[in-house]
C-alpha cells in the first residue's frame, strides 16, 4: 500500500497522441506556421515534447505571484490521475532579491529531483518576470542644445 500508482501509459505515447491537437496548442499561420503552448507548466511556451508539462510526470512552471513576486509550480508524481492534487506551489515575495529567488528555484528543483535540463529555463523565466514587475522609469526631458538653448535662455531672462 505504500507504493503510489504509476501511469499506465508512457509519456511518449501521450505526446504522440496529443501532439497534433490539444487544449494548450496555439497555431499561428504568420511567422512560418509557428506553434506555441499555453500550458501552465511549459516554461518556454513552445509546443515541443521537452517543455510540455501535461505530458511529463515531473514538470516545472514559473508564474508571477500576486504582489511582485514569483511562484514556482511543480507537478507531483504521486497523484498523476488527480489533477487537482498533483500540483505544488512555492512562492517568493518581491521583497527577496533576485539571486535569492533564483537560488531557491534551483535548490528546490534539484532537491526534489526535477529535471535538470529545465533549471536554466526556469531561472530565465523567473528573471524575465521579475524584470517585467519593476516600475518603468520616466524618460528625462531632453535638454536643448546649441542655438535653441540660447534662444530659450534669452526668453527666460
Amino acid at each position: 500500500m505504500a507504493e503510489h500508482l504509476q501511469s499506465n501509459v508512457s509519456q511518449d505515447l501521450v505526446w504522440e497522441i496529443c501532439r497534433p491537437n490539444n487544449a494548450f496548442l496555439v497555431k499561428r499561420k504568420s511567422g512560418g506556421g509557428s506553434q506555441f503552448s499555453r500550458d501552465p507548466l511549459n516554461l518556454m511556451n513552445k509546443h515541443s515534447r521537452k517543455f510540455a508539462g501535461f505530458v511529463n510526470n515531473k514538470a516545472v512552471g514559473i508564474h508571477p505571484a500576486d504582489k511582485a513576486g514569483v511562484t514556482l509550480i511543480t507537478k507531483k508524481t504521486k497523484h498523476l490521475n488527480r489533477p487537482a492534487a498533483n500540483k505544488n506551489e512555492v512562492s517568493w515575495s518581491g521583497q527577496k532579491s533576485g539571486p535569492k529567488i533564483y537560488k531557491g528555484i534551483v535548490n528546490y528543483t534539484a532537491k526534489q529531483g526535477y529535471r535538470a535540463d529545465l533549471r536554466q529555463e526556469a531561472v530565465a523565466r523567473a528573471s524575465a518576470i521579475r524584470q517585467s514587475q519593476k516600475p518603468k522609469k520616466e524618460d528625462p526631458e531632453p535638454k536643448l542644445r546649441g542655438s535653441k538653448a540660447k534662444k530659450a535662455e534669452e526668453k527666460a531672462t
